[in-house]
């Protein structure tokens, strides 16, 4: 408990992510023990029904389920059923998917990204002699209206590329628990898991816990004091960005 007190205090790592599978963990270890004494097998017992109270709600258990997806730390879900597992993976891809259909993010060549025919090239009449312009016909003049609008059947749709990023992704080797922040290894990835990536910055972003804002409040009435009550809430809010952001190395 006290690890993991530690884990979710720190200030610049810690995200939604971490919690489904430190949640599990933490059931899995404070199961009793036949050496455990009676105070002991109390303790555990009133922890676990503590931490079993938590989450109840499906939509809660999706969000921290897929925000464990999208961490390459945690994205094998171990903690879950094969069944669930398999649930949350489809979850995600059909996110992403409609992620990039709302936002449109680039996936390489799209529809739009072809220039049309714009049919056969006349001479240009306007410089040199008068001349009859000479005009030719293709096949495409005479059957492009029915057969160039076919979609070939083989063409990607962006399930199919959000299903394709996610069996490449669960295949690539994860990412050690030792880097602490997740979102390095999506800016290094971006590009192979362009769909997923725009989807990982969605959930990585949410903090895991609420010690963060808490701190900002406590740097805050360590500056407002008796001494600056001149400050102005501009200058205050400038003095806590820098306090929060200002690396001195």
């Amino acid at each position: 408990m006290k690890v993991a007190t530690l884990v979710m205090s720190e200030e610049s790592t810690p995200t939604v992510s971490v919690v489904a599978p430190l949640h599990a963990q933490l059931i899995h270890d404070l199961q009793e023990s036949p050496t455990d004494s009676t105070m002991t097998k109390e303790i555990k017992s009133a922890i676990c029904l503590d931490l079993n109270k938590r989450y109840l709600y499906d939509e809660e258990k999706d969000v921290l389920y897929v925000a464990s997806t999208m961490d390459p730390r945690f994205k094998a879900l171990p903690f879950l059923s094969e069944d669930k597992r398999q649930d949350i993976y489809e979850k995600v891809i059909a996110e992403a998917a409609k992620s990039q259909r709302e936002t449109g993010v680039e996936t390489g060549k799209t529809d739009a990204d072809v220039v049309p025919d714009q049919g056969p090239v006349q001479e240009d009449i306007s410089a040199g002699p008068s001349k009859r312009p000479r005009v030719s016909f293709t096949l495409a003049d005479l059957l492009g209206q029915t057969y160039g609008a076919v979609r070939p059947s083989h063409m990607k749709t962006t399930h199919d590329q959000a299903k394709e990023e996610m069996t490449r992704y669960k295949e690539a080797a994860p990412m050690p628990l030792a880097v602490a922040n997740p979102l390095d290894w999506w800016k290094q990835h971006q590009s192979e898991y362009p769909l997923l990536s725009h989807l990982a910055k969605r959930y990585l972003c949410i903090p895991g816990t609420s010690v963060s804002s808490e701190r900002v409040f406590s740097t805050a009435g360590d500056i407002i004091t008796a001494q600056r009550s001149a400050l102005s809430p501009g200058h205050v809010d400038q003095i806590l960005f820098l306090n929060k952001n200002l690396k001195i190395k």
